[in-house]
């Protein structure tokens, strides 16, 4: 949910119906995004009542639309197979939303089948396949052409490898080829 308000009127709770809630589980089990998300679909909850999911060792914190809240603490009670308490509210500090890893190497130009190689860690053969099937997006936008020149602090995404930032393209090395660094969501 997003509203936008003009400096006098304040926003009014009941046109943001959302609840908070916080997932308590032991330090040692390690939970991600992936488990939380897919726990909660599988229970029927339909992914449009849920926000964000922030993630960190033995805590998570997560937005939910006011109508699913109940059904939540009630049935949630597992997260694949670690044992969870669901509880009203959120305390500060939130988890860091995002985490990075940083990636980085060399290609042989800027084309977008070279950067999703590179960023994938897979064949530029695959890559090519990957941009040609449309599961690669640069900058919001599905690309289908693999011959798309990518910029610096461009958002990639590869629908079933990641989310990438590239951070810098350059400088060429002595072999003519181009120096590659950014991070991955993770």
């Amino acid at each position: 949910m997003f509203g936008a308000f003009p400096d006098y009127q304040e926003a009014c709770p009941e046109d943001f119906p959302l609840e908070t809630f916080t997932v308590s589980y032991r330090m040692c089990d390690s939970l991600t995004h992936r488990d939380f998300l897919g726990a909660l679909l599988s229970k029927g909850v339909v992914r449009e009542t849920l926000g964000d999911i922030l993630v960190e060792p033995g805590r998570a914190v997560l937005f939910s639309r006011a109508e699913v809240a109940e059904f939540l603490l009630q049935q949630t009670d597992k997260i694949g197979r670690v044992g969870v308490t669901l509880s009203r509210g959120a305390q500060e500090p939130l988890p860091v939303p995002h985490t990075f890893a940083p990636f980085s190497g060399v290609v042989a130009s800027a084309r977008l089948d070279c950067i999703v190689a590179l960023a994938a860690g897979v064949s530029r053969e695959k890559a090519a396949g990957l941009v040609s099937a449309g599961v690669v997006m640069l900058n919001h936008e599905v690309v289908t052409s693999v011959s798309t020149q990518v910029t610096e602090e461009a958002k990639l995404s590869i629908r079933g490898k990641g989310r990438y930032i590239l951070d810098r393209i350059g400088p060429v090395t002595k072999k003519g080829r181009l120096s590659i660094a950014g991070r991955k969501y993770i």
